[in-house]
């Protein structure tokens, strides 16, 4: 037991906190930079305070060294089975999501879910959590690049695009940067928005993000224009993919004609509208190659190509790869085992 110093009405006040412990499972090839956002916001919370609000545990599956996707290397605490007692673990996913590979770690996450400990994914650890059935009925996110796959594989978890989720003892975050806006909220709720404000600072934060923000930057920036009209057609381009509009279709509905809309794609993006379709329809292939087990020729229809021949003929054209070779490329990928130099130490980090 610790004493936490507070203001008040000008006085000073003595406020007993138990550190709380959380642990971080770290998977084979996880997002380093996901890790760090999560971790030193708890590490900071400590140095600013000066005292000691959280403690953490570094976990891997055999209590070795775990190589992030960086191929940078971290020390494990302990194993699995050392684990000691926690109030919230973490799972950080691997980058990009392994689908196999993380049988053991499924297990004791069942054997878990009913203690008073809080479970969380950062990154594709909300992928894990779903393959051991903790997120059925609970709202979740994962990293925009894997909501497809989330919600098709897993119909009963309430996934969101949000940066993150907290729904009960479930906690879910997209990755990357969203971990330190998830763990900033946690000592927000835990100790004083106060302190998360200053901790932000530290880190150079201009703002805490909600959780509610969107994981992706407005389109109006993707597509580096601001012009409506444009705005409005790439936006229905991408809510139907499936069943592609025809340009003429797509000046119809905003409202322009047909020369003018072709004319606001040259100016803007470069390209013309059913060119800049077709992309958008081979990238939204591509991602579903890659993530989703679907026959080749289902992916092809989703994306709104008639035939396989079709697809395959236009994929290749495009990536230079065929559809078949783009999965193939990708399993192999996957099952590359991490390489790396040790990184990392017991030690209390430094500011």
């Amino acid at each position: 037991m610790v004493v936490f110093e507070v203001q008040h009405h000008n006085a000073q006040e003595k406020v007993s906190v138990k550190p709380l412990h959380f642990g971080f499972l770290l998977l084979p090839n996880f997002s380093l930079i996901a890790f760090s956002s999560a971790i030193e916001p708890l590490r900071m919370a400590n140095w600013v305070t000066e005292q000691e609000l959280y403690e953490c545990t570094v976990i891997s599956a055999d209590g070795e060294a775990v190589a992030s996707s960086s191929g940078v290397s971290t020390l494990a605490d302990c194993s699995l089975e050392a684990i000691p007692e926690l109030d919230t673990i973490f799972v950080c996913g691997a980058s990009p999501v392994a689908r196999t590979g993380n049988e053991s770690v499924i297990a004791w996450l069942r054997k878990h879910q009913h203690g008073n400990m809080a479970i969380g994914g950062i990154g594709t650890g909300s992928y894990v959590l779903a393959c051991a059935g903790l997120l059925d009925g609970y709202k979740a996110t994962i990293h925009w690049w894997d909501l497809v796959s989330l919600r098709e594989e897993f119909p009963q978890t309430r996934v969101t695009s949000n940066l993150f989720e907290i729904d009960g003892q479930r906690y879910t975050c997209s990755g990357g940067t969203a971990a330190m806006d998830m763990m900033l909220f946690l000592i927000g709720k835990h100790h004083s928005l106060d302190l998360a404000s200053t901790i932000s600072e530290q880190f150079v934060c201009e703002r805490i993000r909600p959780g509610e923000d969107p994981q992706r930057i407005p389109l109006k920036v993707r597509i580096g224009t601001s012009h409506s009209k444009l705005i409005e057609a790439v936006t229905l381009m991408e809510a139907n993919i499936e069943e592609p509009l025809s340009t003429d279709d797509l000046a119809y509905h905003v409202g322009l004609s047909r020369r003018h809309l072709e004319r606001l794609f040259r100016k803007h993006l470069q390209s013309v509208p059913s060119k800049y379709y077709l992309q958008l329809r081979l990238e939204r292939a591509r991602q579903l190659l890659q993530q989703t087990d679907k026959p080749i020729a289902q992916v092809g229809t989703m994306c709104g190509f008639a035939t396989a021949s079709h697809f395959s003929t236009t994929y290749r054209n495009h990536f230079g790869i065929t559809p078949r070779q783009e999965r193939v490329k990708q399993q192999e990928r996957s099952q590359q085992p991490p390489t790396g130099t040790l990184f990392g130490s017991h030690e209390q980090p430094q500011r």
